[in-house]
């Protein structure tokens, strides 16, 4: 039942911007909960991991290296070259800015599950961009606009810290060190978490919603079209590169989900925190946008790697 309902994560979204847009008072008062929910879920992500999701880079240091170098490459580049072509206002160029320089999000993982991907490689991935993140987010972030707009880098990366590393380590460390005392209690609360991340995603887009109800009747059709070329892109060349690379199938979803699937709700939370909420706008819209085309996408797969099963077997 709870796997359903984090499967229908789009509807969810999508109901409560709508929402959120018709009667923005109900959710802009909770401005200040966006940190605190976004360490929630870097903490939920963390009670999922384990050190052995990190050594893994090891044993697949030819996929991950492709999928990080990509990921803050290609995300980072496309979200510059579609917001300058298209000419959007500072705030807006900030925002997917943002989107494009976070880590891949949590949502890749379960998409990849979804799509007979390698789950595992997946996982691993998520974990070594995120940590890598904490470091190269402000790094690229005022490399690409610090010419546009003052980045405070050190105060990026101190919060960077406290959002992400200290939540992420704090999960991994408690799974790692009491899995097994407390196993009966871990597989019982496992099914809650992605649960409970995906209420705190849905809260966080509709606050951001609410407070830029006035701005998105202006930008918000526009936004929506750059948001959908820079996903598209992601995931286009998170799957052709690492093809022509020479990765199996089954790697190339997995890599296409770690890369056209992003954190965007850090990228919310950093623009809320350093910029102005209309920053924001690029990094909701996304956190809707990715899970529908996501979920597009893991069904066609499925449904082809289930027929090419069938083939085989007859």
């Amino acid at each position: 039942m709870m796997t359903r309902i984090v499967q229908l994560f789009p509807l969810w979204a999508i109901i409560c911007s709508v929402t959120a847009y018709l009667f923005p008072t109900l959710f802009s008062a909770f401005k200040g909960g966006i940190i605190p929910l976004l360490m929630l879920i870097m903490l939920t992500m963390g009670l999922t991991l384990t050190t052995k999701d990190f050594l893994r880079v090891l044993d697949n240091k030819k996929a991950i290296c492709v999928s990080v170098l990509l990921q803050f490459t290609v995300m980072p580049s496309v979200a510059y070259l579609i917001a300058t072509t298209m000419s959007v206002e500072t705030d807006l160029l900030i925002g997917m800015i943002l989107v494009g320089t976070v880590a891949g999000g949590t949502a890749s993982n379960v998409l990849c599950y979804l799509a007979k991907g390698d789950v595992a490689l997946s996982i691993s991935m998520t974990a070594i961009s995120t940590l890598l993140g904490v470091f190269l987010t402000p790094l690229i972030t005022t490399l690409m606009i610090g010419q546009v707009v003052d980045i405070q880098f050190s105060d990026m990366l101190t919060s960077l810290l406290k959002i992400v590393l200290f939540p992420v380590a704090v999960g991994v460390a408690f799974n790692t060190l009491f899995a097994k005392p407390l196993a009966h209690s871990v597989i019982k609360t496992t099914p809650i978490l992605p649960l409970l991340s995906m209420l705190s995603i849905v809260f966080i887009i509709a606050v951001i919603v609410a407070l830029n109800q006035p701005k998105l009747q202006s930008i918000g059709l526009v936004m929506l079209v750059a948001v959908i070329l820079h996903n598209t892109t992601g995931l286009l060349l998170g799957y052709f590169i690492p093809k022509r690379l020479g990765f199996d199938e089954k790697v190339c979803r997995t890599m296409a989900f770690e890369v056209g699937m992003q954190n965007s709700g850090l990228a919310v939370a950093l623009a809320m925190k350093f910029f102005t909420p209309a920053a924001a706008v690029a990094g909701t819209l996304f956190s809707i946008w990715h899970n529908v085309s996501g979920s597009i996408l893991a069904g066609i797969w499925r449904r082809s790697a289930t027929s090419s099963s069938d083939n085989y077997k007859a």
